[in-house]
């Protein structure tokens, strides 16, 4: 029989322990660690006029130049209209190209020639909106979701500006899916990082972006297969361009407009850091040339450290008996994943951490990190799963 009273106190205890980790690791490795002369290294410099290199999972910029400067974003906006898709519906759902997202969005702009009445999955409109940056599949995967949502294509445009404020995207608006020129369709190098990073993180959305040719089978209106090529020259030899091939690039997606000039994003992957390059209002091939300066010089430069590896200092409290009724388990942990990014000179010792006061998705606290003046990363304490024997 399960004693009621017995398992209260043991869950009154474990979130003891919970209290008393936290206190105790935050009394005093901040003041512990010797203050050194904080070094980052320069920035390098490129012919495009915005840009910023981040890393993904930590967030550390590490290099900016005008990054909070309002540009047309041209078809990097895909990528939003794709996670969104992603998120918001199934990759066999049966789409049918409507009248305006084929009227509207072919013609001169980039498209795949779809016809109205065509039904694809939204897998393969997807892998066209993102290899071929066709702009009708790109209306019509969001009208899809709009109208899934009881709303329109209007529905999904309002989601994109909901989903980018929620990233922390201070200086964006979108009024498309697919980055058409308009007034009212702008953002910055910087927003626009923090949306590619979003997206970054969702596995469809990795497989979609690192793809480099795709075939769309035969549809009620096309006999052929179609086929795809994924236009990032850094990602593949497109059209038999291969002087800008990087072999650390996992992704990204192309750009450009008479307004916008040439944008890009890039995602890169090397010793165990995930990084996305953004540049906009970029004359070609600059975007192209700057990107991999910047993907060269992030990787040559910084270095990531695994927080448990490396933290002594958490290490030493959390060997303290924070068990429930002396279980033998540590209640609490840090997740094991976490790493923060530094410059290679600098010892991991030289950063330092404070509680966040507001952690996200219902974890009890994170520690976040800091060297320079700027944020380099973070870790989750999270619950270890210990059990509680109770008769």
């Amino acid at each position: 029989m399960i004693n009621r009273r017995k398992v209260a106190r043991s869950l009154s205890a474990g979130l003891l322990a919970v209290v008393t980790f936290v206190g105790a690791i935050n009394v005093t490795p901040v003041e512990a660690k010797a203050k050194t002369k904080d070094f980052w290294p320069k920035n390098i410099a490129i012919d495009s006029p915005s840009a910023i290199a981040m890393e993904i999972n930590t967030g550390t910029v590490l290099f900016e130049k005008k990054a909070d400067e309002k540009h047309y974003p041209a078809s990097i906006t895909k990528i939003l209209t794709t996670l969104l898709a992603i998120e918001n519906s199934n990759v066999d759902d049966e789409v049918t190209f409507s009248e305006d997202a084929v009227r509207k969005n072919e013609g001169d702009t980039s498209h795949i020639s779809r016809d109205i009445g065509e039904k694809m999955t939204m897998e393969q409109t997807l892998y066209g909106v993102m290899l071929e940056s066709a702009n009708e599949c790109a209306y019509q995967a969001a009208e899809f979701v709009g109208e899934s949502k009881g709303g329109d294509y209007r529905t999904f445009v309002d989601m994109m500006n909901e989903r980018a404020a929620k990233l922390g995207c201070k200086n964006t608006h979108f009024n498309n899916s697919n980055g058409l020129p308009d007034k009212e369709h702008y953002t910055t190098a910087h927003d626009m990082a923090l949306i590619s990073a979003e997206a970054y993180r969702n596995e469809e959305f990795r497989k979609i972006t690192g793809t480099s040719t795709y075939v769309i089978p035969p549809t009620n209106k096309h006999k052929d297969p179609t086929y795809l090529s994924n236009h990032h020259c850094i990602l593949h030899y497109y059209k038999g361009n291969g002087k800008y091939v990087n072999p650390y690039c996992t992704g990204g997606k192309t750009g450009y407009t008479t307004v916008a000039n040439s944008t890009l994003v890039t995602y890169a992957e090397k010793d165990g850091m995930a990084i996305v390059v953004v540049v906009m209002n970029a004359n070609s091939p600059s975007h192209y040339t700057d990107t991999n300066k910047l993907i060269d010089f992030c990787f040559n430069n910084f270095k990531a450290y695994n927080i448990t590896e490396n933290e002594k200092s958490i290490q030493a409290n959390n060997n303290k008996n924070t068990g429930i009724l002396n279980n033998s388990k540590s209640f609490v942990k840090l997740d094991k994943s976490a790493y923060i990014v530094l410059p290679n000179s600098v010892d991991f010792s030289e950063a330092t951490f404070e509680r966040d006061d507001e952690p996200k998705d219902g974890t009890v606290v994170s520690l976040k990190y800091t060297y320079a003046g700027r944020n380099v990363g973070s870790v989750e304490i999270v619950t270890s799963g210990a059990k509680v024997d109770i008769d």
